[in-house]
C-alpha cells in the first residue's frame, strides 16, 4: 500500500461524504458544506489510496502564533497504518514557528494525540454550541 499524501482543497461531495461518515461524524451528512469548508481552511492535507480518500487534517491559524486543528480523521480500514501520525507531522513541520498548535481530542484519541507530542490542558474544557442544520 502506497499512500499518496496531497495540499489541496479541492474534493468532491462523495469522497467526503464517505471519509466523515466512515468515523461516524455526523457532519458528512452534509457533503456540500464539506466542500465549502474545506475551501476555508488555512491547510488542508490528504490521505489518498489509489485515488481514494481515506485521510485527512484541517487546520485553521492566525497567520503567526497560533494554529488549531480542527480536523484528522482516518477511514477505520486504513487507521494503525501511521497514516494519522504522519498526517500530524506534516502539520508540526508546516507550523513549526508557530508558538501553539492545539486541538480537541475525544477521550479515545488522548493517548495517540499524547503519542503525536500533544499534552492535555489541566483545568480547561472544550466548549461548543453545535447548530447544523440545511
Amino acid at each position: 500500500m502506497a499512500i499518496e499524501y496531497r495540499n489541496t482543497k479541492e474534493f468532491g461531495k462523495a469522497e467526503l461524504r464517505d471519509l466523515f461518515l466512515s468515523v461516524g461524524w455526523s457532519s458528512g451528512q452534509y457533503p456540500e458544506k464539506l466542500v465549502l469548508a474545506m475551501k476555508g481552511f488555512k491547510t488542508v492535507f490528504s490521505a489518498w489510496d489509489k485515488g481514494r480518500l481515506v485521510g485527512m487534517i484541517c487546520v485553521m491559524d492566525d497567520g503567526i502564533m497560533t494554529a488549531y486543528v480542527h480536523y484528522l480523521l482516518v477511514n477505520p480500514e486504513y487507521q494503525k497504518r501511521n497514516i494519522g501520525k504522519t498526517l500530524v507531522d506534516m502539520v508540526k513541520e508546516k507550523y513549526a514557528d508557530y508558538l501553539r498548535l492545539s486541538l480537541i481530542a475525544y477521550e479515545s484519541g488522548i493517548r495517540f494525540y499524547e503519542n503525536c507530542g500533544f499534552k492535555k490542558a489541566d483545568g480547561e474544557s472544550p466548549m461548543f454550541i453545535t447548530n447544523l442544520t440545511d
